[in-house]
């Protein structure tokens, strides 16, 4: 489609010709010490925003507002070159060097309060230059990939100039604007810019999945900007009838609702339909939002609204920041000194989500710099560390390492969280400040330990039809184990322990949870997630290098017995020993614990089972 066959579709559209100009003429509109907005990330008027970079006269004073932006800042060897001042809402790769200079400056503010700012004339939009499709033949155009701060831009700006792109997909919520709202408009069918993640590596890999794990059916995302928050879709490939209420969406939700994933059937809200307010994707992406009323992109102020998003079933955002200290308080805009990123949307989608019934807000962030020297869990942030999210409103922490529960706890037990998922180069100098500031007692140690072996992890399917996750120890397990011990009967914790105990010491349960998996290995059965994930199984092995066999013993909570759980942990401890090379297990079993012997008899045909008075010693050999 070219311009003379839009103007020519319908007489409301012919009468607006003459508004069809080239970028040099549009931008005349400028005037000094206006203030212009430059429309968002894959919709940057590029077009615009060159002209007026090239204007031989340039006007004094201008000042163009933006949020995220893709060439709205020319760089010429890397280095930003622009004629005008610059102010933004997020810091991004457009913006970082121009920040960092002085010629661009960073208004640190929740995009949700920018359109009332601009509403009540705080910030006054003299012209706004904004990417928008064709209009259709009754005369409106949709703004496509960005309605964001767009929408309450084109209601309050002076004067709106609109790059007409026919490439531009059309998309249904808060997008559509009647093209007699544009004094100019100027045609450009340049590709849309397209957006594509960097690609994936082991540590993005490992916090995407520690991300996944509390993400359960029938969640509703919010999956806001960064690497790794996106990332973590990719393994949600298994998960049922999830739901979408965020600021931005991506390529990677593609797949989830290509496999019938995402389908918003559980949403208290906009049912069955996606709700967002700007795409960073590519051309797969904006072919599928076309003209789709699956999506509804809406106002940035209706979707981060904390009532809306409070409302939404099971809502979980999941946001990535800087840096964080070791009370919960979390920078997503300054690193050590330098600006990045900014505020966003996060403020809302985390207190958003903890209202919501079964909500979880997820921060997530690499445990060290990128060069591996310095880590960003930190005993206080840096002076140059803005705090962007108050510890009161911290709920999960993930890194690479694990996953801390912060909400609700003290600053101990956030201190001793956060420092078992730090990287395990800096888990110890992290205690030895705690000590220091007073936030743990001084007594306290915390084995140098490797990292969480995620991998390690089984979802197994019980004979109940219940789900439940066998996995590794964890430092954080030891309340949870020494409740799980004292839930059991006398009989039981003898059979576990091979020792006569009433209770689990701190020190007892702590070398339990803190087991190398080398020498000693431990795996406990959970059911639930996060916050509310309970102990019913534990399976240990102990190996005897001199013989390569390992002595196993297994414990089962008695409501959760009977349904295979016990089986369930044996062939996992089996699949991890056969895996390192050990010719088999033997344990002591009590003669009257009926369950145990058959559930050894069931492990090989190799077995053999010789009777010491109250005991069975039993020998499995692997084939």
């Amino acid at each position: 489609m070219e311009a003379e066959d839009i103007f020519s579709m319908h007489p409301i559209l012919a009468g607006l010709k003459s508004r069809m100009v080239s970028a040099g003429d549009a931008v005349q509109l400028v005037k000094p010490g206006d203030n212009v907005y430059i429309g968002t990330a894959c919709a940057t008027p590029r077009l615009l925003a060159e002209a007026l970079e090239n204007l031989s006269y340039p006007p004094a004073g201008v000042t163009l507002f933006h949020f995220f932006t893709d060439g709205a800042i020319p760089h010429v060897g890397g280095e930003p070159q622009t004629r005008y001042k610059h102010k933004c809402f997020l810091v991004g790769g457009d913006a970082r060097a121009a920040v960092a200079k002085g010629i661009a400056e960073y208004i640190p503010i929740s995009l949700s309060q920018v359109p009332r700012l601009i509403e009540n004339g705080s910030i006054p939009v003299d012209v706004a230059f904004i990417q928008v499709s064709p209009p259709d033949e009754f005369g409106y155009s949709s703004l496509g990939v960005s309605v964001d701060l767009t929408a309450a831009i084109v209601e309050h700006a002076r004067h709106v100039v609109a790059e007409i792109n026919p490439n531009m997909p059309r998309t249904m919520g808060d997008s559509l604007v009647r093209i007699d709202r544009f004094d100019h408009m100027v045609w450009n069918d340049a590709p849309i810019i397209e957006y594509a993640p960097p690609p994936s590596d082991e540590i993005s890999g490992q916090i995407a999945r520690n991300i996944a794990s509390l993400i359960d059916d029938r969640c509703t995302l919010q999956i806001g900007l960064g690497r790794f928050p996106g990332e973590a879709l990719k393994y949600l490939v298994d998960r049922r009838d999830l739901g979408v209420h965020s600021d931005v969406i991506t390529d990677a939700l593609v797949e989830l609702i290509e496999k019938g994933v995402v389908t918003g059937r559980e949403k208290s809200q906009y049912r069955g339909m996606i709700v967002a307010s700007y795409c960073l994707g590519t051309r797969r992406l904006y072919d599928l939002i076309d003209g789709n009323p699956l999506f509804s992109l809406q106002a940035i102020e209706r979707v981060s609204d904390i009532n809306a998003i409070a409302q939404q079933h099971k809502m979980v955002s999941v946001n990535q920041a800087c840096a964080v200290d070791l009370t919960g308080q979390i920078c997503t805009d300054q690193f050590e000194g330098a600006f990045c990123g900014g505020i966003a949307t996060q403020q809302e989608f985390i207190r958003g989500a903890a209202l919501s019934p079964g909500g979880k807000p997820v921060i997530c962030l690499q445990s060290t710099t990128e060069d591996g020297k310095s880590s960003r869990i930190r005993p206080l942030l840096l002076a140059g560390e803005g705090v962007a999210v108050a510890r009161s409103d911290t709920h999960y922490v993930v890194t690479e390492h694990g996953i801390a529960y912060l909400f609700g706890k003290s600053i101990q037990e956030r201190a001793l969280a956060l420092i078992r998922i730090a990287h395990p180069d800096f888990r110890s100098r992290l205690l030895k400040e705690a000590k220091k500031l007073g936030y743990v007692r001084k007594g306290l140690r915390i084995r140098k330990t490797r990292a969480y072996p995620a991998q390690e992890e089984r979802s197994v399917l019980l004979r109940n039809q219940k789900s439940v996750l066998i996995r590794p120890t964890k430092a954080k397990d030891t309340p949870a184990l020494q409740q799980f011990f004292q839930s059991m009967s006398k009989e039981d914790r003898y059979t576990r322990i091979f020792r006569r105990l009433n209770f689990l010491t701190d020190a007892e349960a702590q070398h339990l949870c803190h087991v190398d998996q080398d020498a000693e290995v431990a795996f406990l059965a959970v059911a639930g997630s996060g916050e509310g994930e309970t102990i019913i199984g534990s399976a240990f092995y102990f190996v005897n290098a001199s013989t390569n066999l390992a002595e196993v013993a297994y414990m089962v909570t008695p409501e959760w017995q009977g349904v295979g759980i016990g089986t369930a942990m044996q062939l996992r401890l089996m699949e991890h020993a056969k895996g390192r090379g050990l010719r088999g297990f033997t344990a002591e079993i009590q003669t009257y614990n009926a369950n145990m012997i058959n559930l050894a008899k069931r492990a090989c045909d190799d077995i053999s089972i010789q009777r010491y008075g109250d005991t069975y010693e039993v020998t499995m050999l692997f084939e």
